[in-house]
């Protein structure tokens, strides 16, 4: 007896005890706050390092940090007319792009939640093909077709070029969304004769929204930040914000304090609009999960 209370006092002092979880959580996350600040703090810390380097010292090696810092560059940027124009074109066109997304997309999005037909996993992959599609292919060939037809080096030219790119955001999100929705109202709503429209505005609209939400976020940061499809169809004449930055990063000579400057107004509405959904989402559980089906 006393040797096995023995042996087994031997073999519980081998076994190695398991890792605690607290401690394996501990690691995760400074793995990914690293992560986070070699890939994103990091670089927008030079960026803004960047703008606010003093024009009459520089930055220069081996110098880690600027020997001065200067406003002038930010100065310069707001009292230049053509870039405040670029920025309030951007805005304009994002928001028209949103719009017209959301409009497009509700019939797709419904026939894609509630009809069932053949070859519909097909049509979805139809749906993504400007996703999948490099930017630059999409661009020269809806450039090519505006050019013949008139839109090209157009505003609506350039909307109608964003849309091609951010609908498939707002179809799938909706269609997320419209899963969810009992299709026993829109049963009723028809035995009441009520019609297409009015089930629609009335019910499909409102039960949405947070479809809506999630997906106008995701079509105007996508315009927003548009670069390929707005310079082939729009250049010179439709100078967007990120066509812009392509002009001041361009050229024989790049000067990095203004590119910078830029870099920072085109990052502002987008950091600004997911600090929104951030804060919507944690008060709106259908919302969080339209914007994760994505």
């Amino acid at each position: 007896m006393t040797v096995l209370v023995s042996a087994t006092e031997e073999l519980a002092v081998d076994i190695p005890a398991a890792p605690r979880p607290a401690r394996r959580g501990w690691w995760l996350s400074i793995g990914l706050y690293a992560a986070i600040t070699l890939t994103l703090i990091a670089p927008l810390f030079v960026t803004f390092l960047w703008s606010m380097v003093d024009p009459k010292t520089g930055w220069f090696a081996p110098d880690v940090l600027p020997r001065s810092l200067s406003l002038i560059h930010w100065q310069r940027a707001f009292e230049d007319r053509g870039l405040m124009t670029s920025l309030f074109t951007s805005l304009f066109i994002s928001a028209v792009v949103m719009i017209l997304s959301a409009a497009l997309a509700l019939p797709t999005a419904y026939a894609l939640a509630k009809i069932p037909f053949k070859a519909k996993r097909a049509i979805e992959m139809f749906i993504l093909a400007p996703l999948i599609v490099p930017g630059l292919i999409v661009g020269v060939g809806i450039g090519f077709v505006f050019f013949r037809i008139g839109l090209a080096y157009t505003v609506p030219g350039v909307i109608l070029a964003q849309t091609i790119g951010t609908l498939p955001f707002m179809i799938r999100v909706l269609a997320a969304t419209l899963e969810s929705i009992p299709a026993d109202l829109v049963n009723a709503a028809r035995t009441l004769g009520a019609s297409p429209l009015r089930i629609g505005w009335h019910i499909l609209v409102p039960l949405a929204w947070p479809g809506f939400i999630a997906g106008g976020l995701l079509s105007f940061v996508g315009s927003f930040e548009e670069f390929e499809k707005t310079f082939i169809v729009g250049a010179p004449q439709v100078e967007t914000l990120t066509v812009k930055l392509w002009t001041v990063l361009g050229g024989k000579v790049m000067i990095f304090p203004n590119a910078a400057v830029v870099t920072f107004i085109v990052l502002a509405p987008t950091i600004l609009i997911f600090f929104l959904a951030e804060r919507a989402m944690k008060n709106d559980g259908a919302l969080a999960a339209g914007m994760g089906k994505l």
